[in-house]
């Protein structure tokens, strides 16, 4: 019997989880939740959509695995923090692969990931918990992509890199071999960089990608420690 899966969000990433969960994964969709003060509709694809706080009530973590369908929002901190709870609560995570990806055999993934179509993962690639590759990327031998990232598509991460935690990777964003980011890291749309970078929560830009002004914590107005 397929495993039964409750999706956490009734967006268009909530949209786009059901139609792959539903046909391409051994998991049948049962409902959705949002948290209460967001819900807006009663159901989606003849599906209920149920408060968040309520989850346990309906859809206990014994019987039912979920997935944090939500996209970078607050640079990547509201997925993360739904994970985060929705794991006190004491649930278990399906992650997606997409079946068109190609993700060489001793290649890790966390839970809760969601992995698009047409990316190639190759050989000891680790990627971490809660992070999302959208389509068309390209992971090199031996690199590691942290946790809560996300990558957009047409993204090169070349051999031996590592993308620090809760880091956002623009359109076609290119890391040479060796390269590391630290947590935090913007790298806007076609940025490349050859050379590591050292200080957490900078925004990069251009080839070669150059840090601006401004940084993450400033433009979406966060905490360094959160």
């Amino acid at each position: 019997m397929n495993k039964k899966l409750v999706i956490i969000g009734e967006g268009e990433f909530g949209e786009i989880a059901y139609e792959y969960f539903t046909h391409d994964s051994d998991y049948e969709v049962v409902a959705f939740a949002v948290e209460g003060k967001y819900k807006t509709k009663n159901s989606l694809f003849d599906l209920p959509i149920i408060e968040l706080e309520k989850i346990k009530v309906f859809y206990p973590p014994e019987k039912f695995d979920v997935f944090t369908a939500i996209t970078f929002t607050q640079f990547n901190r509201v997925r993360t923090r739904i994970y985060q709870k929705c794991k006190e609560m004491g649930y278990s995570f399906a992650t997606y692969v997409s079946s068109n990806a190609f993700v060489w055999r001793n290649a890790q993934i966390g839970e809760n990931s969601f992995i698009f179509e047409d990316n190639t993962i190759q050989y000891h690639v680790e990627i971490g918990n809660n992070t999302v590759l959208w389509s068309g990327n390209h992971i090199g031998h031996r690199a590691k992509i942290g946790n809560n990232c996300f990558l957009t598509s047409h993204v090169v991460v070349s051999g031996y890199c590592t993308v620090g935690d809760n880091s956002f990777l623009g359109v076609n964003a290119t890391l040479g071999d060796n390269v590391d980011l630290p947590k935090d890291t913007l790298l806007a749309a076609g940025s490349v960089t050859v050379k590591s970078l050292a200080e957490p929560g900078r925004i990069y830009m251009g080839s070669p990608a150059k840090p601006i002004k401004q940084t993450v914590y400033e433009k979406f107005n966060l905490n360094k420690e959160s």
